[in-house]
């Protein structure tokens, strides 16, 4: 990789968030990268005075080198920490400035919010992919899924799993999912169903989508999979049961029939079926 700035890894001790730690430290480990550890004291109710704050500090300082400790002797990195406060979200996304990966749990519900939300936040905030942890057993598992809408943005997204993928040696699966018109509502109205039409032209997009990565990796395997039964939600979480890793774009762009990749990533979070890498997608620019 070209850059050194550390892979960050937020923790609350949970067992999300001890997932999502060992899992940023073994990426680390093959990136050749420092790890830092986070965590967020939510200060933001307790008045500046207040002999809490720093009760809080010390236990969120404790807290981490507990988490540190648990992968120090197993990962021959360099391993930090760093105390955060404020609003944990906006926190973390501030900090994504000094990492090229932020790495997060997966969590619960947590005062009547989600942890889906929460990675949103980040992510639509964050400098950096933003990655997704669960408790999931990883072993044997293998492959990187990546969904797109047909935007342009959504080929940043292809282009970091492309990358990720060929590094791994892994299979990349593209997935596009379309809503296409009911076949019995159509039927009849056209001598060729519209249905089939609107697939056609939507396999032509996908294809583009791709159609790059052959130049960029030519031992890179990609199977395209067009998703015209059910939504992006299921299909990517169906395709990515047993993959290695999910990549998703923060949001997307599309007009009635596709659905805002944002929408995909909240509902793929909900479910998370692997970890997932939500992208940091920027706007095209034209270049002269």
């Amino acid at each position: 990789m070209t850059t050194r700035k550390p892979i960050a890894a937020a923790t609350n001790d949970s067992p999300q968030s001890q997932a999502a730690v060992l899992w940023a430290a073994r990426r680390a480990e093959r990136a050749g990268l420092p790890l830092v550890i986070l965590h967020v004291v939510d200060d933001r109710w307790v008045a500046e005075p207040y002999p809490w704050i720093g009760v809080m500090e010390e236990a969120g300082d404790r807290l981490l080198q507990t988490a540190a400790g648990r992968v120090r002797d197993a990962f021959p990195i360099s391993i930090t920490t760093r105390l955060l406060t404020g609003s944990i979200g906006r926190s973390i996304a501030k900090y994504s400035a000094k990492a090229s990966m932020l790495v997060i749990g997966s969590g619960t519900g947590h005062l009547g919010g989600s942890l889906a939300d929460r990675a949103l936040q980040v992510a639509a905030s964050s400098k950096v992919p933003v990655a997704v942890v669960g408790t999931q057993d990883l072993e044997g598992r293998s492959g990187v899924v990546v969904g797109v809408d047909g935007s342009k943005e959504a080929t940043q997204a292809v282009a970091f799993a492309a990358a990720e993928a060929d590094r791994e040696g892994d299979e990349l699966t593209v997935v596009y999912a379309i809503i296409a018109p009911d076949r019995v509502v159509d039927a009849g109205l056209t001598s060729t169903s519209l249905a089939e039409l609107i697939a056609e032209e939507e396999r032509l997009v996908l294809a583009e989508t791709v159609a790059g990565l052959k130049v960029d990796y030519p031992g890179l395997q990609v199977r395209q999979v067009l998703e015209t039964e059910r939504g992006p939600v299921e299909a990517l979480v169906d395709a990515a049961l047993n993959a290695r890793m999910l990549v998703v774009g923060n949001r997307g762009r599309g007009a009635i029939q596709r659905l805002l990749l944002g929408s995909t990533a909240h509902g793929v979070l909900r479910h998370l079926p692997c970890p997932t890498v939500i992208t940091r997608i920027q706007a095209s620019k034209n270049k002269n």
